[in-house]
């Protein structure tokens, strides 16, 4: 877990949340199942959240794209369910350019793939989003 402990009482929450979906439908389903219960799991517990916002990706001023992650919580973290064997530096690159994308401060990864929930934490700093500027 990250040394900055920045929004700790929503990712805890968060995590919790995930444990509890977890235990109740298992591993290794596709990621889909995963991310709607944590939308029941975050309604029980109050949590507000978005499904599915939508981010423009931009490139020299145009919108080339979009980036859809699968929950917004607390309106601070992007939560992101995955069904992979381990959450690798590839994982944490795509978070990196994500919170870039959503200026949001946080992000979860939650692997649903093993009996024993994997997760990864990532707290935007200013160091991460220094901005070159398109010619």
């Amino acid at each position: 877990m990250d040394a900055d402990f920045s929004y700790k009482k929503e990712t805890d929450a968060i995590i919790g949340s995930a444990f509890d979906v977890l235990n109740e439908i298992g591993h290794g389903f596709h990621e889909k199942p995963y991310e709607n219960s944590l939308v029941v799991e975050f309604g029980y517990r109050n949590i507000p959240f978005l499904q599915q916002p939508r981010y423009p990706l931009i490139y020299r001023g145009v919108q080339v794209s979009e980036y859809v992650p699968d929950l917004i919580a607390f309106e601070l973290v992007i939560v992101d369910t995955k069904v992979i064997e381990r959450i690798t530096d590839h994982e944490i690159g795509q978070m990196l350019n994500y919170l870039r994308i959503t200026e949001l401060p946080v992000r979860l990864i939650l692997n649903f793939k093993n009996s024993k929930l994997e997760f990864r934490r990532v707290v935007a700093t200013t160091q991460n989003f220094i901005r070159r500027k398109a010619p």
